[in-house]
């Protein structure tokens, strides 16, 4: 968040992702980032002509080394539109090494990108650490090609995967009232069930609905969900207390909070005193977004009836918790997504046209509701 004046221009997240150390199932793909070309789709939210990029080496555990970071309006699949291939640079070279635990922002540079528009992030590696730092569920094809591609119209060659490695947001010039709206979650908010590349995320239909009227046109959403992810502890990942300061706080020119979270605490629990830990963690991340100028808005959890999650103790502790967001008044307001995906004859489930089969994440038809 920043606090520069309302006539300046000032930095605005258009898109991010939270990281978190990748496990090895996630890791890339043969042959590896080492030497070669990595591209990724980034979906922005806020328009703006000039942008910059942020990297986290964070969970490394030696340097990593970029020898070409290039920026270009995407075409489809690993395509690129020639014309607009732009090279990023670092303190003024296209070259840059960032120590593991570090984060690294790019230079401001001067490239035109629209609201809901692709963008295509190409990186050329030198040495690169055996931990890595990603974001596991892109629900976006990335594309590994041998040897240096970053300039190259597409790559036809790549491997493919569906993970972020290194990227974790990017940011645009704007004046206000241009601010950001954070999405803090799990997988719910990750989009677990939705189209690979489809944006059909209920945070991507936030966005588009935002972009529909002039109204709101200024206004950018910033999707941190981790699949698997704990407001408490344990699940995968940070969990959201610990990373509250970085994947919030943090975001340049954030001004809401829509927190969805703590499905996984509930479901992995064991002892009847979850709902009240809950509540309190609630009231500590409200008090902290307060203190920074953040308004927040509550979302009940939404039900898990059927799910590996279903239980009688469990739906009990997901009841307190969504009446205390409910009626509490702590949150500035509450979206009732709870209500609006939930089966009226049976609360405790899913409505089935949109439940994507496992009971608990949400079919495409679920995060358009």
């Amino acid at each position: 968040m920043t606090d520069d004046s309302p006539l300046s221009a000032r930095w605005v997240g258009s898109w991010a992702c939270a990281p978190q150390l990748v496990e090895p199932g996630n890791l890339p793909p043969a042959p590896g980032l080492a030497g070669n070309t990595l591209r990724q789709t980034l979906l922005t939210t806020l328009a703006g002509r000039r942008v910059r990029l942020l990297f986290s080496n964070e969970w490394g555990d030696a340097p990593v080394t970029f020898q070409s970071v290039r920026l270009a309006h995407a075409k489809g699949a690993s395509a690129i539109e020639p014309s607009t291939d732009r090279q990023l640079s670092f303190a003024g070279k296209a070259a840059v090494t960032i120590p593991p635990g570090q984060t690294l922002v790019s230079d401001p540079l001067d490239f035109p990108s629209a609201a809901l528009g692709s963008l295509a992030l190409s990186i050329y590696f030198g040495a690169v650490p055996r931990a890595l730092s990603g974001h596991p569920s892109s629900r976006t094809t990335v594309y590994l090609q041998h040897g240096n591609a970053a300039s190259a119209a597409s790559l036809p060659e790549a491997s493919t995967t569906e993970h972020w490695y290194f990227i974790v947001g990017l940011e645009v010039e704007a004046h206000a009232p241009a601010a950001a709206i954070v999405t803090l979650g799990d997988s719910i908010t990750g989009g677990r069930g939705s189209t690979t590349n489809g944006n059909n995320r209920w945070p991507d239909q936030l966005a588009r609905r935002l972009q529909a009227h002039s109204s709101t046109a200024a206004v950018a959403v910033l999707n941190q969900g981790i699949g698997g992810n704990a407001v408490l502890r344990g699940g995968l990942g940070p969990p959201a207390i610990a990373r509250f300061e970085r994947d919030v706080l943090g975001q340049r020119g954030a001004r809401w909070l829509i927190l969805l979270a703590g499905v996984n605490d509930i479901g992995g629990s064991t002892h009847g005193g979850v709902a009240s830990e809950l509540i309190e963690a609630y009231k500590g991340m409200i008090d902290r977004a307060h203190a920074r100028g953040l308004l927040v808005y509550g979302v009940p959890i939404l039900p898990f009836g059927g799910s590996q999650y279903d239980s009688p103790e469990h739906e009990a502790a997901r009841q307190t918790v969504n009446e205390w967001v409910r009626k509490s008044r702590r949150f500035d307001a509450v979206v009732d997504l709870d209500r609006a995906v939930a089966d009226p004859q049976r609360s405790h489930q899913l409505l089935p046209a949109y439940d994507c089969g496992d009971h608990l994440h949400l079919s495409v038809a679920g995060y358009q509701a």
